[in-house]
Formats: structure tokens, sequence, C-alpha cells
């Protein structure tokens, strides 16, 4: 799912010219807003929506969430979060290769998903 999510990071979108118009959210957690506490990974591309007179409205995000049991060893993890956005100093390859050697990966490959969703909603 992380290479799959860097590659469509990689593809550009005709976005706002704002700095926030086209950005990558990685997080995760162990959080109950749907019932009983799921630790879940978040794969989050955000895009700005603007007016007819150019300012922002509102934004889309397409979210890839990882539903795992709450596992000890995965609430041990806590909450994180990181963003990525197109049109700063910051680079896609540099971002991701970061969060790609982060210690928390060996951790959750240790576990199955027992759900994968994927939807989108207006922010």
């Amino acid at each position: 799912m992380w290479r799959g999510f860097v590659r469509f990071g990689s593809q550009r979108f005709d976005t706002a010219d704002t700095p926030d118009a086209d950005g990558l959210l990685f997080q995760y957690g162990t959080h109950a807003f749907e019932g009983p506490p799921v630790f879940t990974l978040d794969l989050v591309r955000q895009f700005e929506i603007n007016d007819a007179s150019g300012e922002h409205d509102h934004y889309i995000q397409l979210h890839c969430e990882l539903r795992y049991d709450p596992m000890p060893q995965l609430r041990a993890l806590q909450h994180f979060k990181t963003w990525f956005f197109y049109d700063t100093d910051d680079e896609l390859d540099t971002w991701a290769d970061g969060l790609g050697r982060q210690e928390f990966w060996p951790i959750v490959r240790n576990f199955r998903p027992r759900e994968i969703r994927v939807y989108q909603e207006l922010v």
C-alpha cells in the first residue's frame, strides 16, 4: 500500500496555485470514532477546491485506511502524522524515504489489517 500511495502521490494534478492545494497525509493511531477502538493507518491525498472567484471553498480528501485490531504493540506506537505539500521547499522523495525508514514499519507488518477502507470526504 505504501509504495502505491507514493506512486499516486507523485502524480501531479491541475490544482490551485497555493502551497496547500495538493498534499499527502500519513497518519496512524488508535481511535474509537465508529465503535470499539481500532488501530488505523491512514494514507490521504488532499486537494484544495476553489470557488468560481478563485477563493478557497473546501478540500477533497481521498483516504485509504488500513484498520487493525488494537494489539498492545500497535497501541504502543501511539499517534503520528506528517504532511507533504507540493509547491513548498519539501521534496516528495525525501518525505517518503524518511517515512519508509521509520521504526513503526516492522511492527505494523507483523499484523494483517482486519479491514481496508477507501473513501472520499469533503473537509
